[in-house]
């Protein structure tokens, strides 16, 4: 397995720009996939073509034995997995960084301009560097969640449909070069078993944090309008007020 620290660093800047469920998101992603992933389960899945014994000894056999049971190893399969659910969040940090950098531009050309008259005003960050979920922001997070919770569950029904959620400790195979039904055994499949179910669950939490984020957005927003709405009431009642007096 290549080195993360690349794609560390680059979603570690998504921390700043995330709201708490976010950052959440990102913790479960780090220590409990990317960590995992590196420490354990690279090391227990390392021996799983070389030690699978098979009752038969026909060249070639073993090898057609284990792609029929194994399309794709489950490492290189949560690699993907991880790299694919991830890719939202670094389209949505470039659109950030690409925000920011044309809002201290125009930050910089307001300080520098005499007349501001019809210049635009920096909406989206402020002075400190904060940005503010709001406008095409929101709409690029919102989608960013939505892209990686339907990647997500793609992930978990490929990963059932393709292996099921329990390693069994033996399979069976036809098919030449093999002379008759093989079967074959799977080293350490209990505890193969026990890193499948722990990477799914985690699977399972990060999707009900992507889906718990939308709709934490969602409100928010919401509640942002229903606050909006006394205000701009109550200055047109002191408008109406006022030119009456």
């Amino acid at each position: 397995m290549g080195d993360w620290g690349f794609l560390s660093k680059l979603l570690d800047k998504v921390q700043s720009h995330s709201t708490v469920v976010g950052k959440v998101w990102m913790t479960v992603l780090f220590i409990f996939r990317i960590m995992v992933l590196g420490v354990g389960v690279e090391k227990v899945w390392g021996d799983e073509q070389s030690k699978m014994i098979c009752n038969t000894k026909q060249p070639g056999c073993k090898n057609v034995c284990y792609n029929q049971a194994f399309p794709i190893s489950h490492v290189r399969f949560w690699v993907l997995q991880i790299i694919f659910v991830s890719t939202p969040t670094l389209v949505y940090l470039g659109h950030v960084l690409h925000v920011v950098h044309q809002e201290t531009k125009l930050r910089e050309k307001l300080q520098h301009s005499v007349n501001k008259q019809g210049l635009k005003v920096p909406k989206y960050t402020s002075e400190r560097g904060e940005v503010f979920i709001l406008g095409a922001i929101f709409y690029n997070y919102v989608c960013s969640l939505l892209m990686k919770a339907t990647l997500e569950a793609a992930f978990i029904l490929a990963q059932y449909f393709l292996y099921g959620f329990v390693m069994t400790h033996q399979i069976e195979c036809e098919g030449p070069p093999c002379p008759f039904k093989v079967e074959c055994y799977v080293s350490r499949p209990t505890e193969k078993s026990i890193f499948i179910i722990f990477m799914l669950v985690v699977a399972c939490v990060s999707l009900f944090l992507n889906v718990l984020e939308i709709f934490y957005l969602v409100c928010a927003r919401a509640g942002k309008r229903r606050s909006l709405v006394p205000d701009m009431v109550h200055k047109h009642h002191m408008k109406e007020s006022g030119e009456h007096y």
